[in-house]
């Protein structure tokens, strides 16, 4: 099996590309590499990887072409990710990124007779729920970011598109947990980071709700999905687990148990990530019983373990965030 991994070299991919590898995949990663080429080092020499680095907006359609060619999927994680990067960049740069790139990844994919294209999306998607209910794939989208409404167009072409490449959606939950080239501007580990460095938290809407998800336990759904049967293509999964839909209260509760940390709260209107929703897994576990292997206390042990062993050194270097500007 061969795969090509747009933004490989990133939070999600990076861990990707090593679990691939470990199937036995034949792996080919393009990335831009703003984030540094350190963490991809341990994966180069091997006869059945390959590093690109390229931005996926400036190569011609022979490169795509070429390094498409045989492979029986792409999976397409290169974006700008997440609500502070796209404002910071403005729509018509997120939409060149998250929107025109998808589609020209997606025909160029076809062209070159790929089967299978997997599609990152986000449960940002939906927003908030009107009526309190979980929100399922079929549930209404009500965006609440420029992030999300990027995801959505994207969404909506590979959906409607009539190409033999068949396009697989997953909207991930918030992700946690330690990568090769780890986030700390995701909620988990910027909490149990701020609660190390600051031993203080600052909590904006604390009954907001979440939906929270390991990123090792997302690659491996990545992974097995990119093997599925066809009949699952070209459909939208929720990616996550009911019992990690979550209350900013009740992380910061999680994370008291293992770091003494004060904790203040506060109230935000306005600027901020207004999400307060809670997911429905119910598809994923009905068709394909996918479990999970890491809870949420074992993801803030890990990065409390990660940052205090100097394993992640200077954690608070911009390399590790999407972008230097986060509401909690």
């Amino acid at each position: 099996m061969k795969a090509v991994i747009t933004g490989g070299a990133g939070y999600i991919g990076s861990l990707l590309t090593r679990e691939l590898l470990q199937r036995g995949y034949e792996v080919i990663v393009m990335d831009k590499l703003l984030f540094g080429a350190d963490h991809m080092i341990s994966f180069m020499g091997r006869d059945n990887f390959t590093l690109l680095p390229v931005d996926i907006l400036e190569q011609d359609d022979t490169f795509y072409v070429t390094n498409f060619q045989d492979a029986d999927v792409v999976v397409h994680l290169a974006a700008l990710v997440g609500f502070p990067a796209c404002q910071h960049v403005g729509e018509r740069v997120a939409k060149q990124y998250n929107v025109e790139a998808t589609k020209r990844m997606f025909d160029l994919a076809d062209h070159a007779g790929v089967q299978k294209f997997f599609f990152a999306s986000t449960y940002s998607n939906y927003g908030t729920s009107e009526d309190g209910n979980p929100v399922t794939e079929e549930s209404p989208l009500n965006p609440q970011s420029l992030y999300a409404e990027t995801k959505i167009e994207a969404e909506q072409f590979l959906l409607e598109s009539k190409l033999d490449c068949k396009p697989l959606i997953f909207r991930f939950s918030t992700l946690f947990g330690v990568s090769p080239r780890t986030r700390f501007d995701l909620i988990i580990n910027q909490f149990v980071l701020e609660a190390l460095t600051k031993r203080q938290i600052i909590i904006y809407q604390r009954d907001y709700r979440r939906s929270f998800c390991h990123v090792y336990d997302a690659v491996r759904c990545v992974a097995d999905g990119i093997e599925w049967p066809e009949e699952h293509y070209r459909q939208v999964w929720n990616i996550g687990f009911d019992e990690f839909n979550l209350s900013k209260e009740d992380v910061v509760n999680l994370i008291r148990r293992q770091i003494d940390v004060d904790v203040k709260y506060k109230d935000l209107s306005f600027g901020g990530d207004m999400r307060d929703i809670t997911v429905s897994f119910d598809k994923l576990k009905r068709h394909h019983d996918f479990q999970s292997s890491k809870r949420v206390s074992d993801g803030i042990v890990e990065v409390k373990s990660f940052v205090e062993s100097g394993i992640i050194k200077n954690p608070m270097d911009s390399k590790y965030r999407n972008a230097k500007f986060i509401v909690s």
